[in-house]
């Protein structure tokens, strides 16, 4: 499918003028949001102590890396293709047990649950790059190296404990909060997470020949290893990618496409492509521009579970070019 408009509808309506209260999602709880939130940002940190103590022990062992990989890649699009192309931008349309696969897989990255990871992204393309956007690096934040550090460290983790532009669900959700599967898989975020470095420890004592040691570094690895680098590239999308890089399609915010960063990212780091067509299902809108997330789309349209998939004529990505 190719979109014929100037640009599919992002939200379920359009957006405000301006932020506002109504579109702000009340937090419950805060002080115990705040406290998880930091339990699951420094854990991992913590976990790399760990991981030090491992390699000056023991040499990394090829099973520790097939559980990282395995989980990384798996769990990595879950958010890529499941919370971002498919929940959030609605890109394509797929069934119902992909739909859910993805749903789950992409909570098992401990990024949030489900419909306030759509609400705060859609939030984010509503007001990208002004005031109203929840992880802006540009906004508010000073002016000189002072300010940009600040506007960094907010969009890439500060944003996390501050609550006063979150997206509100039910403004930019409703579509997943109507979704019984969504709904069921959302309430049971908790269990998912847990669930992810479960799957971490049970690959690793498989793989590792019925080992409990190899379970417990399968589970080091491919559970708490593997979420510090998975959320860290995740952030560098929202800090990064906002600052450093090249821009060369016309969007009205400040995204760039940083190259390094599309591999680890799974094709998300051509940011400027996807703030120029939000809705596409492939962000490296040139050929030669790695995008892992897409080829996985394709492949599931070539198998025919995948269908209603957006693409972008070329002549309307020459059209926003700015620069060769």
């Amino acid at each position: 499918m190719t979109a014929t408009t100037s640009e599919l509808t992002e939200l379920p309506g359009p957006p405000p003028a301006a932020s506002s209260n109504d579109d702000v999602e009340p937090v419950a709880h805060e002080s115990l949001n705040r406290f998880i939130t930091g339990l699951v940002t420094v854990l991992p940190v913590l976990a790399l102590g760990l991981v030090a103590w491992q390699l000056w022990d023991v040499a990394l062992g090829w099973n520790d890396i097939f559980v990282f990989l395995a989980m990384y890649f798996s769990t990595g699009l879950g958010i890529t293709v499941g919370f971002h192309r498919l929940f959030t931008h609605r890109s394509f349309k797929t069934t119902r047990p992909i739909r859910i696969a993805l749903a789950a897989l992409g909570s098992m990255a401990i990024e949030g649950p489900i419909v306030a990871w759509v609400a705060d992204h859609r939030k984010h393309h509503a007001f990208s790059d002004q005031i109203g956007d929840p992880h802006s690096p540009h906004v508010e934040h000073g002016q000189g190296l002072r300010g940009a550090l600040r506007g960094l460290v907010h969009a890439h983790v500060g944003w996390l404990f501050v609550h006063t532009q979150r997206g509100r669900k039910s403004r930019y959700a409703p579509d997943l909060m109507r979704d019984p599967d969504l709904v069921w898989i959302d309430q049971t975020f908790l269990w998912w997470a847990i669930g992810g470095i479960l799957v971490s420890f049970g690959l690793g004592f498989l793989f590792g020949g019925f080992n409990w040691r190899a379970g417990l570094t399968g589970m080091l690895w491919g559970g708490l290893v593997r979420v510090l680098v998975l959320h860290h590239v995740t952030y560098s999308i929202n800090s990064l990618c906002h600052y450093f890089g090249r821009a060369p399609y016309e969007t009205g915010d400040k995204s760039r496409n940083l190259a390094w960063l599309a591999p680890f990212s799974l094709g998300e780091a051509w940011h400027n492509g996807h703030h120029a067509f939000p809705t596409s299902a492939r962000h490296g809108l040139e050929r030669w521009q790695l995008d892992i997330s897409a080829a996985v789309i394709g492949t599931l349209q070539r198998l025919g579970l995948a269908w209603d998939v957006i693409r972008i004529e070329p002549a309307r990505v020459a059209a926003k070019r700015t620069q060769a």
